[in-house]
């Protein structure tokens, strides 16, 4: 312990006293006396002792009981405790243990075998004392991490908000039809991302991206890939294309591939991304639209029938080169367009199965008697509902265009075994 033991002698004869002190001295350990049990909690409260000689046969309060109330006032500081007595019977030793003794030594005492249990009651005293000395770094350093911990709670918690603004508009009506927006990360943040551009006074352009793995790089990523399609800087957003009449929106599988050489050029990094870029004429309802390894996006009809769109496509930033195809489908009064990310499909129920595609186009005709502005919150409850937490694997996006208009069939049953389900496939474009 890199110092000399401090050694407390109890014993109500002065004599017995004098003698272990002149023993114990001798051999290099500082030395108190106490002459009865009361003198020697006193002394306790007072300073801390490494041993504690006492004996046993004491008037008022013998060596038992001194021993039990000083294992009732000990605080981090150990002090090993020998009774000596001159009683060897089994049930005395016991009934000394019971009352928190850690050794005992008979009388009268020999120095030789003192020594002993001194030494061997310094070795327990030194891992002690080495245990509690490193405890206490873990202590510190659990309160050094703690308060990195903390800091880095309020960094996510920041990092959060500022990804949420990426989305800074939920819904808009735009007259000819409403568009709602859902993002909704896994942890802190997560590599999901949807929003819509006005493109004009009759198109508006929606996308929904997600980025491989979860956390802050691929946030990071969604972060950069929101700045190639930043509605408030047309010219450096990869969707469009400068006209002599302004900004037009530029055919959409080219704007898919030229994203695919920017990740791989600029970006350089191992991530991946699926998306789906649209394109809607809001007086036509003509749709436009390129999957790039992105779900299907789905299209409930009024009558309730869903179609699943597009040809699957390869994601961006996996290889130079790739090709993308447009699909063209038309949208009329009541229909719904539902562009979701894979964290809904793939969800899973207790069981461990997945939602799936054919279940979930049957969720959204649940949905069907939900406006625009509610139906993302009801399909996060249904979501939940059906994996038994509010807690996802996986990061999830929804876009949701609703068509102006009569309105989606009311009744579920109506809807039944989703009226047929189908898969809209249409031309490039």
């Amino acid at each position: 312990m890199g110092r000399p033991f401090n050694i407390l002698v109890v014993d109500d004869s002065a004599l017995q006293r004098r003698i272990l002190r002149a023993m114990l001295t001798k051999r290099g350990y500082h030395v108190t006396e106490a002459d009865c049990g009361s003198a020697a909690l006193r002394l306790c409260a007072e300073s801390q002792f490494d041993f504690i000689l006492s004996d046993w046969m004491m008037p008022g309060m013998d060596g038992l009981e001194f021993c039990r109330q000083y294992r009732r006032m000990q605080g981090d500081h150990y002090g090993y405790f020998v009774l000596l007595t001159s009683r060897n019977e089994q049930g005395a030793v016991a009934e000394g243990l019971n009352c928190g003794a850690d050794d005992f030594l008979n009388k009268p005492v020999n120095i030789e075998e003192l020594e002993s249990r001194l030494q061997a009651g310094a070795r327990i005293l030194t891992m002690q004392s080495q245990l509690r000395d490193k405890n206490a770094q873990l202590g510190a350093a659990l309160t050094e991490l703690q308060a990195l911990y903390q800091a880095q709670e309020q960094e996510l918690t920041e990092a959060r908000q500022l990804q949420q603004s990426l989305v800074p508009e939920r819904f808009r009506d735009f007259g000819a039809g409403q568009i709602a927006l859902m993002l909704r990360p896994s942890g802190h943040v997560g590599g999901d991302l949807v929003g819509f551009v006005p493109a004009g006074p009759d198109e508006v352009l929606m996308y929904a991206i997600d980025v491989s793995g979860h956390g802050i790089s691929s946030a990071l990523m969604t972060a950069r890939l929101a700045a190639y399609l930043s509605p408030g800087h047309l010219g450096s957003n990869v969707a469009f294309q400068k006209t002599a009449q302004g900004y037009q929106v530029c055919p959409l599988d080219q704007a898919v591939a030229r994203l695919n050489e920017r990740l791989l050029n600029e970006i350089r990094t191992d991530h991946y991304a699926t998306m789906v870029l649209a394109k809607l004429h809001l007086r036509t309802g003509r749709l436009s639209l390129c999957q790039a390894g992105h779900p299907h996006p789905i299209v409930l009809r009024a009558g309730g029938q869903v179609e699943f769109l597009g040809q699957g496509g390869m994601p961006v930033g996996l290889i130079s080169g790739a090709q993308y195809e447009t699909v063209e489908t038309t949208l009329t009064p009541g229909d719904r367009l539902w562009i979701l990310s894979d964290g809904i499909s793939e969800s899973t129920d207790r069981s461990g199965e997945m939602l799936g595609d054919q279940q979930t186009g049957a969720l959204l005709g649940d949905l069907a008697a939900h406006p625009a502005n509610t139906a993302l919150d009801a399909l996060m409850w249904h979501l939940s509902a059906h994996s038994g937490t509010e807690e996802f694997e996986d990061d999830i996006s929804a876009i949701l265009w609703q068509v102006a208009g009569s309105q989606i069939a009311q009744n579920p049953q109506d809807i039944g075994a989703v009226a047929g389900v189908g898969h809209q496939i249409g031309g490039s474009g």
